[in-house]
């Protein structure tokens, strides 16, 4: 079993540059596996999370572990996305008043209220979901969420000694939930649900707790010659995507998406795919955490500056693209920027606004946080 981590991990910020900028790639059409991104955060934070409520378990009773770690959740979280989702809301009603673009700010406005309350997810998966191009990215914050309000009390509950079962059976429960929700959604059995099997599986909760486990069982199990089983997984996992796709399709049109487009609607990937890219992304976070490897490429300051910032980025990259594209169609003086352009744009206003948000609204908060800190 692998003793609990340090609290600062070299290239853990790096890895999470490196996702935020997959999503980005994906969202301004030049990565098509960018969506991956979202599963190498999930794994991620499945890894941290984990590690840090086993050391409060160890160390403190029931009442102050919870407390801890919800205030520090509270902090970290809450005043960003908040700020967000209320500053989103305000400017959505000033333009709809001003007759821009009425009926998606109109939208967009029903589309918060699922979003202040963490169910943008669920809201997703229904006929009432309409999709805007500003506030879809939600939807993985929403689970993010409801992981950290369930994940605690579990492990609280499991005893040390039955962890690792406990994080198997995590890891193939995901597979299970998926395998449920498809012929659940085939079946037709709840109306307002969409018809789309595949993406029905996407956007639920349950279809990503393997994602969790496999990050948790990391930050206190070993796993063996892993530098050399990412290496092969790197040859193996595309050349599955690619493969299994091509038996389906007869094409290689998804090569550019390493076999594994997004919701993955082709030879039933959408149910066995994600463990698949789970396991890797945890091979992946292992070797960084633990044996160093691109450490020395993840430490550059570019990545490690992008890392810290990455909620800001995630959280305002979406909107922020929609408003870029939106001015380059409607104002002649922007036209000639082509796409290359908007993509620049776009990441520039983005790193600027996340950094701003960092220094003048999560800092502050952030540094709230020691008043709950915890000894391992």
């Amino acid at each position: 079993m692998i003793s609990h981590l340090n609290n600062k991990i070299r290239g853990l910020d790096g890895l999470r540059a490196v996702a935020f900028l997959l999503v980005f790639g994906l969202h301004t059409g030049y990565v098509r596996f960018g969506w991956m991104g979202v599963q190498l955060f999930f794994v991620i934070s499945g890894f941290l999370i984990t590690d840090i409520l086993l050391r409060m378990k160890e160390s403190m009773p029931p009442r102050e572990y919870f407390l801890k770690f919800y205030a520090r959740r509270f902090l970290r979280i809450f005043p960003l996305y908040y700020f967000f989702l209320t500053a989103l809301t305000g400017l959505a009603i000033l333009l709809a008043a001003n007759q821009y673009k009425p009926n998606v700010m109109h939208l967009l406005l029903e589309q918060l209220k699922f979003a202040f309350v963490y169910l943008f997810n669920f809201f997703s998966v229904t006929n009432g979901y309409a999709d805007l191009g500003i506030l879809d990215h939600i939807w993985s914050l929403s689970i993010e969420e409801q992981f950290y309000i369930v994940w605690p009390l579990l492990i609280l509950v499991f005893p040390r000694k039955i962890l690792k079962k406990y994080f198997i059976a995590g890891m193939v429960s995901g597979f299970v939930f998926r395998v449920i929700l498809f012929f659940v959604a085939r079946a037709g059995v709840f109306p307002f649900l969409r018809t789309s099997a595949p993406l029905v599986v996407y956007f639920m909760t349950f279809s990503h707790v393997d994602a969790f486990s496999f990050g948790a069982y990391i930050s206190r199990f070993p796993l063996q010659k892993a530098t050399r089983v990412f290496w092969l997984l790197c040859l193996f996992v595309p050349l599955a995507g690619i493969s299994t796709h091509y038996l389906f399709s007869g094409t290689l049109e998804s090569a550019p998406a390493l076999g594994f487009d997004l919701l993955m609607p082709v030879s039933y990937q959408f149910l066995w795919a994600y463990s698949l890219l789970n396991i890797w992304f945890m091979y992946l976070v292992y070797i960084v955490a633990f044996e160093g490897d691109f450490v020395a490429i993840l430490e550059l300051s570019p990545l490690r500056y992008l890392g810290k910032i990455s909620y800001g980025l995630y959280v305002y990259h979406f909107p922020v693209i929609w408003f870029v594209e939106q001015a380059h169609s409607d104002f002649d003086f922007l036209s000639n920027m082509g796409e290359p352009g908007v993509m620049l744009v776009s990441f520039a206003a983005t790193v600027l606004l996340a950094t701003l948000s960092y220094y003048l609204l999560e800092l502050p908060f952030l540094k709230l946080k020691d008043r709950f800190s915890y000894t391992a």
